[in-house]
């Protein structure tokens, strides 16, 4: 099995402020727990048990459910956001690594890398259905495209990406990647699949789904490229770097790495869906302009920046991750 897995979500932009905030989850392998860490407050609120050397971690679109990976003991955990608790353990046969849920939130997908296989769980009834899917050597990662029509599977022994059909749960293409395909995430619509190569060479590879050829390929410094996310409005990926405790930033507009690698902890890998979807059924925030005014961004921006002394304060006590974030806010909350 792998190294402790970082399952790191980011804070959601929307909402009021008190509820804008999302948790961290992140499984801790030797000691077969995952903390909950507050991303307000940046503090563990809770800790739960869950089975046997916990790896793959995959949050549901709607945020209240997240799917744990116990490798050792062959289950899936499933925890309930909204109370942290485990509400259910599946048994989903041996060695269960990577995971991540459908679309619609009705199916979680499972690899098992030393049987060269994927199982399906069908979360209404929190069991494995069907046969095991037939894929490449060693998969690890796993992501579903945003329409749900394809599973995409990185086989780190076979150096190749397994697409799976969903309506007939068959394994389709095989495209070659990098020698050791590691993290695998979908963009949020559907047309990039991001694979991450996890030794040499240390690359993301960017798969054109229509095609399911490889576009582009990535080089990702220092080394020990692992986990991959993308941002729900699809502008940034976030790759991990295991060896080099670090997490680089790619902008999907011009297939680059941007700035400098951000330091973490140690060997973080952040394998699944590590950044939560922006709650459903909140409303957008408002600001003081008025929606659909001619000067509804400067009297927007004015306010803020006289509140907090700045639009950078303005945006950290808004739960705004940077001030493009705050700014696109505003900008759709003036247009109406």
């Amino acid at each position: 099995m792998k190294k402790l897995a970082l399952a790191l979500t980011f804070a959601c932009l929307l909402g009021p402020a008190s509820t804008r905030a999302q948790n961290a989850y992140i499984t801790n392998q030797n000691s077969g727990t995952v903390s909950v860490i507050d991303t307000a407050t940046d503090t563990v609120i809770a800790t739960i048990p869950v089975g046997i050397a916990p790896f793959g971690v995959a949050v549901s679109p709607d945020g209240s459910k997240v799917y744990i990976t116990n490798g050792i003991s062959n289950t899936v955990s499933v925890i309930d956001t909204a109370t942290n608790t485990i509400s259910a353990t599946i048994p989903v046969g041996f060695n269960p690594v990577g995971t991540a849920v459908s679309p619609d939130g009705s199916k979680v997908y499972i690899t098992h890398e030393f049987l060269n296989t994927v199982s399906v769980i069908d979360t209404a009834t929190n069991t494995v259905i069907g046969s095991p899917i037939p894929v490449g050597r060693a998969p690890l990662g796993v992501a579903v495209t945003s329409d749900g029509s394809k599973v995409y599977v990185g086989n780190n022994g076979a150096g190749t990406v397994s697409v799976i059909d969903t309506a007939t749960n068959t394994a389709g293409a095989t495209i070659p990647v990098g020698p050791n395909p590691f993290g695998v995430a979908a963009s949020p619509d559907g047309s990039k699949v991001y694979v991450t190569d996890g030794f040499f060479p240390i690359s993301v590879s960017v798969i054109d789904t229509a095609t399911n050829t490889v576009g582009a390929t990535i080089p990702v410094p220092p080394f020990g490229a692992a986990g991959v996310a993308v941002k729900p409005d699809g502008s940034k990926v976030y790759v991990t770097s295991r060896f080099a405790n670090t997490v680089s930033v790619i902008d999907t507009a011009t297939n680059t790495v941007i700035g400098s690698p951000i330091p973490v902890g140690v060997g973080p890998v952040a394998f699944g869906v590590f950044i939560q979807p922006p709650r459903a059924g909140q409303p957008p925030p408002s600001f003081a302009g008025v929606a659909g005014s001619k000067n509804c961004h400067g009297t927007s921006v004015s306010a803020l920046a006289t509140k907090f002394g700045g639009l950078d304060a303005a945006a950290a006590a808004l739960g705004f991750s940077n001030v493009q974030g705050l700014q696109d806010a505003i900008r759709a909350f003036c247009a109406g």
